[in-house]
């Protein structure tokens, strides 16, 4: 691991006060980082060393060996919180591909590594500190209860879900009410319908709030329910009040966690859910006008997340369905109006002038989304 050349009071500060990440085992050639960086490990690899104390983001891909063609594995993550001085163990299981962290429940062996340090200190390359900075600027609304209570229980973030069947077929009464294999598909829908239907395996989902497919509240007129289409606060307050009741700022933190999956974890339901939850912030105007600083923290999160999205995922991103163009579209739109708070109106302008300078992209222009919005009434709800 190489490193930038750090002010002497820093490197001093976090050598004595940085954790240590020991990892024993780990075969060399495969994709390791933390936070913002990553490496291929050499032979001589055995952690990281001077980390700044704090939430941190570990990541690794396993790979074959050159003559088995040497293909780089889905990744797999971990948010990991670390105190000062800390020292943390993982063993590499070949079996599985994965670091084992349960040697750090260990006091004896955490303690008889922590007195090996020493030695091992050669091994250890020190933390990227020039990436701090921008890794603090994607997580500083995330607390470490947040990334606790969205981390699956299996305690590990994959790039590929890992999925098994629905129905697991152990009687051959069941297998015989599946649709046969053994004649050839008449059509694609049939094909897709032979398929075992899959579902993520238990413990595995990353645990993200619930958006509402329903956008109003019970007993809603139909006036009622066109106005909770286009204004999406009702559904905005019920997420708020299921899952970040105490807190509702910590909103951004999971929009952060969200993002850190998909931009470093590779994971596409982490991109969903960032899609799902932005669409749900800008297109909620009186929650706007109410929740100042939900939505001032908002600018300050997206100002950085926008910053660092590779420009070739960029263009897909904007590309579908215009989907960011118009969801800020609406955003703007809202935030200027009379009834938002003239911070959080200056503050929205200057953002959309940020954009617009160095996206070149045009927010006044009309989208397609000016369209009239199509709205889905309940059974047995009809418009006079």
């Amino acid at each position: 691991i190489s490193s930038v050349e750090m002010d002497p009071d820093v490197a001093r500060r976090l050598f004595e006060e940085g954790a240590t990440l020991v990892l024993l085992g780990v075969p060399q050639g495969t994709e390791f980082g933390i936070d913002c960086r990553s490496w291929q490990v050499g032979p001589r690899f055995r952690g990281v060393k001077m980390i700044p104390p704090g939430l941190h983001f570990i990541h690794y891909s396993s790979v074959n060996s050159p003559r088995c063609g040497g293909e780089i594995g889905p990744k797999t993550g971990l948010f990991l919180t670390l105190k000062p001085k800390e020292v943390v163990l993982g063993n590499w299981d070949p079996k599985e591909e994965d670091l084992d962290f349960s040697a750090s429940k260990n006091e004896e062996e955490v303690s008889r590594v922590r007195a090996t340090l020493r030695e091992l200190d050669p091994h250890l390359g020190p933390y990227p500190y020039e990436v701090m900075r921008k890794w603090v600027s994607l997580t500083d609304r995330l607390s470490e209860e947040v990334a606790s209570s969205l981390q699956p229980l299996s305690g590990r973030i994959c790039a590929f879900a890992d999925v098994v069947p629905e129905n697991e077929y152990r009687h051959t009464k069941d297998r015989a009410e599946q649709p046969r294999n053994d004649t050839a598909c008449q059509s694609m829908r049939e094909g897709l319908d032979r398929l075992p239907r899959m579902k993520q395996r238990e413990g595995t989902e990353v645990r993200f709030s619930k958006i509402p497919k329903k956008t109003y509240p019970d007993g809603a007129t139909p006036a009622q329910i066109t106005q909770c289409s286009m204004d999406l606060s009702y559904a905005l307050e019920t997420v708020l009040e299921k899952n970040h009741k105490q807190q509702p700022l910590n909103l951004l933190g999971e929009l952060q966690f969200a993002f850190v999956c998909f931009l470093i974890g590779n994971m596409y339901e982490g991109f969903e859910h960032w899609k799902s939850l932005l669409t749900l912030l800008c297109r909620s105007e009186e929650a706007m006008q109410k929740r100042k600083e939900l939505y001032l923290g908002l600018i300050a999160v997206l100002y950085h997340q926008l910053g660092e999205i590779p420009p070739d995922f960029f263009v897909d991103i904007v590309s579908q369905n215009n989907f960011l163009t118009s969801t800020l579209q609406d955003f703007f739109q809202f935030a200027s109006g009379p009834c938002v708070d003239g911070t959080l109106r200056k503050r929205a302008e200057k953002f959309k002038a940020h954009l617009t300078k160095k996206f070149r992209w045009d927010f006044d222009a009309d989208l397609d989304d000016c369209a009239p919005v199509v709205v889905e009434l309940p059974e047995g709800v009809t418009v006079d």
